[in-house]
């Protein structure tokens, strides 16, 4: 009998985030105390009236298929956004509503890469971008960084590490899984970087309203705007309005590109849901007050979560400026042994030696790119951040 699953399936790694997340949820639905310092989503709930929206929608039935592309008051209320934010303009047809940013970076790889391409990827990065370049075909180049230049890799490496089959880069800022937000010195020489290699830019802007510095959205179109016809500019409702579960995202871009993502969705999902488009209309359209009151919470928390941190001998990291995640050092303990036996060599070994002995959840950084670190979120109620690294520095203590 022939072999029954792809290569490219056989070869994809699970993602790690969701993976974490899963086993904590899963262990505290046993009983134990558990405390899940590893969400990728905000704690607090949809605001009420993008629900009632949602529940409005259902009610006059609206509930059938629509446009591929997104209903047009959707499309136009996201041009609105990013005219209002960046001070770009674009009309309704340069964007495509997906089922979450997610699958419009999924959407825009199948359009953009195939085998022979290669892709920059600036590392630490988002867990999914280099399996979903790889399952377009094409190959992931990483560029590494450190975190005393708070993870802002240096231009020359970016330089360097182009080739004759360098077709595109990805960019997250704020970034998860470092909460750490790309200067406009760095976009700047980036830009000009791009503009003279020709490159096809990904701009990952999930994060780009929960930032702490009071400033607005920013990323490279807004230092360099005549890479317009280089640049897709992804972003979406599930981190700024803490809807992760309804699944809306979109693209932003050259009208050509959009229409071969638009083309993708066509033959796969077709549209994202009928309902959860008119609840992320009013999300944008509707009061903004819960993203200030959010973004707000958030920079409280990561203040709290510094502070404590660094109460912990041999931790280390950046103050985060953004999302709502840190990214730490461990690698201090690596070459410890824990009361059972189990020596601490990597990311994977002391995240399972916290979930095991401090009953805490957290993301091991070799899914990141940067084995030597964890994600912690602090998307979690301020006792929770207090509790959980406190446990961390029992446990910590313990190893010998």
């Amino acid at each position: 009998m022939k072999e029954k699953l792809a290569t490219r399936v056989k070869q994809l790694k699970p993602s790690a985030t969701l993976a974490v997340n899963a086993k904590a949820k899963a262990l505290k639905a046993k009983g134990i105390d558990i405390i899940n310092l590893s969400a990728g989503e905000p704690d607090f709930d949809t605001p009420e009236h993008i629900k009632k929206a949602a529940i409005k929608a259902i009610e006059e039935g609206f509930t059938r298929y629509t446009p591929v592309a997104g209903i047009p008051e959707l499309r136009e209320a996201i041009v609105n956004q990013i005219a209002k934010d960046y001070g770009l303009t674009y009309v309704p047809d340069e964007v495509v509503v997906t089922c979450g940013a997610k699958q419009a970076l999924f959407n825009l790889a199948q359009a953009l890469f195939e085998p022979g391409d290669e892709v920059l990827i600036l590392a630490p990065y988002w867990v999914s971008y280099p399996p979903i370049v790889e399952l377009a075909g094409a190959t992931p180049v990483i560029v590494s960084s450190s975190k005393e230049n708070n993870f802002e890799p240096q231009t020359e490496d970016i330089a360097k590490a182009i080739t004759e089959k360098t077709k595109g880069i990805i960019l997250n800022s704020p970034s998860n899984p470092t909460g750490q937000i790309y200067s406009r010195g760095f976009l700047e020489e980036l830009a000009q970087i791009c503009q003279e290699k020709g490159l096809v830019i990904i701009s990952d802007d999930i994060y780009d309203k929960l930032r702490f510095d009071g400033q607005g959205p920013e990323n490279i179109l807004t230092v360099a705007p005549d890479l317009r016809e280089q640049t897709v500019m992804v972003n979406g409702v599930s981190k700024t309005y803490a809807m992760t579960g309804w699944r809306i995202g979109w693209a932003v871009g050259p009208q050509d590109i959009i229409k071969a993502v638009s083309k993708i969705q066509g033959q796969s999902t077709s549209n994202a849901t009928s309902v959860a488009q008119k609840a992320a209309l009013e999300a944008l359209t509707g009061p903004q007050d819960c993203v200030s009151e959010m973004c707000n919470s958030f920079k409280r928390r990561a203040k709290l979560l510094y502070d404590e941190i660094n109460k912990i001998p041999g931790l280390s990291l950046p103050e985060p400026k953004g999302t709502f995640y840190a990214f730490v050092d461990f690698s201090n303990y690596y070459g410890k042994k824990a009361p059972s036996g189990l020596e601490i060599k990597d990311s994977l070994s002391i995240c399972e030696y916290l979930l095991e002995e401090a009953k805490v959840a957290t993301v091991p950084g070799v899914a990141f790119g940067d084995d030597r670190f964890l994600r912690i979120s602090f998307a979690s109620a301020d006792e929770d951040i207090k509790q959980g690294i406190s446990r961390i520095a029992d446990a910590l203590g313990k190893l010998a």
